[in-house]
């Protein structure tokens, strides 16, 4: 039995409609990862690196829009009001070297328990996933801790990046 607990509170129809973008994101990934495999490709290695190369494009072009590699500038950009509705957040702490926000729900985790995948995999494809962050991270010059995860059954996804 899954011990992963990943149900939202706000249901209203349009961020439903987004959390569904995200969520195909998420079967993209899963379904890349399968036929990867079925290959003989070690998915943790190329899939992780392609992601933390995405999130590295991402960092560079959130810092060119903030001006900063401020982590008051990340928030700002990338986790908008509207963000934090959709994943369910709290911002913890905002300064210009510590972010720490808490998710309390995550649609790429709500795809992969859609399509029945085990708690291992799941867990697996959120590292995978979270390159991107760590590649935002690295472009801004910190790190990423990831102290909780929805998807190794925590009660939120405790997101860190922190300047050290």
């Amino acid at each position: 039995m899954s011990r992963i607990v990943n149900e939202p509170k706000n249901k209203f129809p349009l961020f439903v409609k987004v959390r569904e973008q995200l969520e195909h994101r998420a079967l993209w990934l899963s379904l890349l990862v399968e036929e990867a495999e079925k290959r003989g490709l070690d998915a943790d290695d190329f899939a992780a690196q392609a992601v933390k190369r995405c999130g590295l494009s991402q960092g560079a072009d959130i810092i060119a829009k903030s001006k900063t590699k401020s982590l008051k500038g990340l928030r700002k950009v990338l986790f908008t009001k509207s963000a934090q509705i959709v994943f369910e957040m709290d911002v913890v702490e905002c300064t210009d070297d510590r972010l720490s926000i808490d998710f309390h729900y995550c649609p790429l985790v709500k795809a992969w328990q859609k399509q029945g995948l085990s708690d291992e995999r799941i867990a697996q494809l959120c590292d995978i996933a979270m390159c991107g962050d760590r590649g935002i991270g690295e472009a801004h010059g910190v790190e990423l801790d990831l102290p909780k995860t929805i998807a190794r059954g925590d009660d939120c996804c405790a997101i860190r990046y922190v300047r050290r």
